[in-house]
């Protein structure tokens, strides 16, 4: 198990939105704020020891800097997903022992999700932590400091998904992992309960 105050957590908002369409996904609508905001405020009541963002877009970044993350610009979103990755990771404070990655498109997950993370972490036997939907392993994740200078050498938009493919993985119940990619998807999203 890990304290929350030793981690860092790294929400990672600078996505291209290319399936949306014209518009940011991540300032959608979503019961009644913009969906972005969904997992920044569950992150922000957890008492994590470093909360930071990367953006690409100013008005995502106003409502993430409004939520008490640190914001860091993405000025090269086309790099992929590894380029936020590193961006973020680059700039966690000596004082984690491990960061906790969170897509912004994905506002189901609870805070009871994240705390389990948090629980099954151990430096030894599990550094890396993944959730587990029906036997796939992804984010949000929770990464060692061991792990830090591999996940800042990745390129391009495969992330880290061969590292958590070795992850230690908690269970997620279903629709908690679900990512809004498309107008369909938001949708949808809609008439779920809220995960909290």
């Amino acid at each position: 198990m890990i304290a929350a105050e030793r981690v860092g957590a790294l929400l990672l908002a600078a996505g291209e939105s290319r399936r949306f369409g014209a518009a940011d996904k991540l300032l959608a609508e979503l019961r009644g704020q913009p969906l972005v905001r969904h997992v920044a405020e569950r992150l922000a009541g957890l008492g994590f020891g470093a909360r930071i963002a990367v953006c690409s877009d100013d008005r995502v970044a106003a409502l993430l800097d409004d939520s008490g993350f640190h914001v860091l610009r993405n000025d090269a979103p086309g790099r992929g997903l590894s380029h936020s990755l590193a961006l973020g990771i680059g700039a966690l404070p000596e004082t984690v022992d491990a960061a906790l990655i969170c897509l912004g498109d994905m506002p189901n997950v609870p805070a009871t999700h994240f705390d389990a993370l948090l629980a099954r972490f151990d430096p030894a036997q599990a550094p890396i932590v993944a959730s587990d939907r029906a036997g796939q392993p992804m984010p949000p994740a929770l990464f060692g400091r061991s792990s830090f200078a591999d996940l800042c050498a990745r390129t391009g938009d495969r992330g880290a998904r061969d590292l958590l493919a070795t992850a230690a993985r908690v269970a997620a119940a279903a629709g908690w992992l679900a990512d809004i990619d498309a107008p369909a998807d938001l949708a949808r999203a809609v008439t779920l309960d809220d995960a909290d």
